[in-house]
């Protein structure tokens, strides 16, 4: 099982490393400086509003039917015009839900024609994620990695075309990327359904109360954890907004702070997407996860030591690379939130393994102490300190719910103590530290910059975070 997380693992980043960075990186920030800062920080707000309830759309369900279909492949065919039907319903639900508070909260006739695209967007994300759920449950994963960059190849295709083409003659509008977003997500969607038809034949849709009520009571907790877990993560822009007195300014610039995490939390969502399905499997046939979860850990390590220390390290000169507005301003942000992309990392993981062991109570009690906290958090900093304020939240509240996640897998899963590997980690981070004194012997920044990226790189194969041996036998023959 390791050797096949392994392999999927590298072709999944490798297409993902060429379409995303540059999707968020070149086109995204693109946008941002193109808009400036405030108006994309109205844009910011209502996208993190428009992903506060959209889990009304899914309930749940995707999550448990990966895990279900990667233990019972055989009965696929047998429910998805079911499931298909009662998503529908759940679209009202959600439709109806969000136009009701966004009126509620205020909104004006522009930002509500947002609220309405964004909503949009967020049902066809959702059934992008569904059907992508079949094809990583039956574990093919090359059809999941098609799917989870076609939409970002589209809309790299369409806005470039807005942003560089000599035809476009108007300033580019913030509503043009909103509608290039749908056109993305929408030709996905179609190619998701055509594929998944394709490979289990076409389903009879069908209305099944008893079945529903099933699925819904069984799927409930993935619901209400991934409910949780999205407000204590998206709730901080809206808080922003209606907390600081320049709100809109704040959240550009929390938003220009967090879209580093946001492509860095991407990769480790593949990670996770892999991982669900595998635990379940080794769960169901009674076998031990010790190893997957040891190679996925060091992996995660790997991945995030180099992102986190080195964004955190050389903040502006990665900043002003990307942005042409408030750059100064974002840097202790940015810092924060590059800092809390380690626990994130662990939350998510652990989170994995219990979720597929069925700690689904224990995640949900966990995920509502994290969103009190960081309300609370929230509440306090914000007002006085904006955008940065809602980062030292959200470090806090990252790192107390990544410790307890720790310590909960290892009583859990009865894990043994290991003075080696504590050493291995140790070593390294000593190593991380001396090589950024080194770095700073040099005098220009870029070669600074390219020093330490090296270093920690050199460092993770050098301690075995980078699993060579496995790397190299994951392409061969099983």
């Amino acid at each position: 099982m390791q050797k096949k997380f392994i392999s999927n693992l590298v072709w999944m980043v490798f297409f993902n490393l060429l379409i995303k960075p540059y999707a968020i990186f070149g086109i995204d920030a693109e946008v941002q400086n193109r808009v400036g800062t405030e108006e994309y920080g109205m844009y910011f707000t209502l996208l993190n509003f428009s992903y506060l309830f959209n889990i009304i759309l899914d309930l749940g369900i995707t999550n448990y039917n990966t895990k279900y279909v990667a233990q019972h492949p055989n009965l696929v065919k047998r429910y998805i015009g079911n499931i298909i039907t009662l998503r529908l319903v759940l679209l009202v639900a959600y439709v109806v839900l969000s136009v009701l508070i966004a009126y509620f909260l205020g909104y004006n006739a522009r930002q509500m024609w947002f609220v309405y695209l964004l909503i949009f967007n967020q049902f066809l994300i959702s059934v992008i994620l569904f059907f992508r759920s079949y094809f990583a449950g039956l574990l093919l994963f090359k059809w999941d990695i098609l799917l989870s960059i076609l939409d970002r190849i589209l809309l790299i295709g369409f806005v470039a075309f807005l942003l560089y083409s000599p035809v476009i003659q108007t300033k580019f509008k913030i509503e043009w990327f909103v509608y290039a977003q749908s056109l993305s997500f929408l030709i996905s969607v179609l190619v998701a359904v055509f594929l998944v038809f394709l490979r289990i034949g076409l389903p009879r849709l069908h209305w099944g109360k008893s079945f529903n009520l099933v699925i819904l009571r069984k799927s409930f907790p993935y619901a209400l954890l991934i409910l949780l877990m999205m407000m204590y993560t998206r709730v901080d822009a809206m808080m922003i907004e209606r907390l600081h007195i320049y709100g809109n300014k704040q959240v550009g610039i929390y938003a220009q702070g967090f879209r580093m995490l946001d492509a860095s939390f991407m990769f480790v969502m593949l990670f996770c997407n892999l991982l669900l399905p595998m635990f379940a499997r080794l769960i169901q046939e009674r076998k031990s996860v010790v190893p997957l979860l040891d190679t996925a850990s060091k992996l995660l390590v790997a991945f995030t030591s180099v992102m986190s220390l080195t964004c955190f390290a050389f903040a502006y000169f990665i900043l002003d690379l990307i942005y042409v507005h408030d750059v100064i301003l974002v840097v202790p942000t940015f810092q924060l939130l590059m800092l809390s992309f380690i626990p994130t990392s662990i939350v998510l993981v652990y989170g994995t393994l219990l979720t597929a062991n069925g700690n689904l109570k224990r995640l949900n009690i966990l995920s509502f102490i994290g969103l009190l906290m960081n309300i609370l958090l929230n509440f306090m900093f914000i007002p006085k300190h904006g955008a940065f304020g809602a980062a030292v939240a959200t470090l806090s509240t990252q790192s107390l719910i990544a410790i307890i996640y720790f310590v909960s897998v290892w009583k859990q899963f009865e894990f043994q103590f290991s003075w080696k590997e504590s050493a291995r980690y140790l070593f390294y981070a000593t190593y991380c530290l001396t090589m950024y004194w080194f770095s700073t012997w040099i005098k220009l920044k870029e070669y600074q910059f390219l020093f330490f990226v090296v270093s920690l790189i050199l460092g993770n194969f050098v301690f075995g975070l980078i699993p060579i041996r496995a790397l190299v036998t994951s392409f061969k023959k099983e």
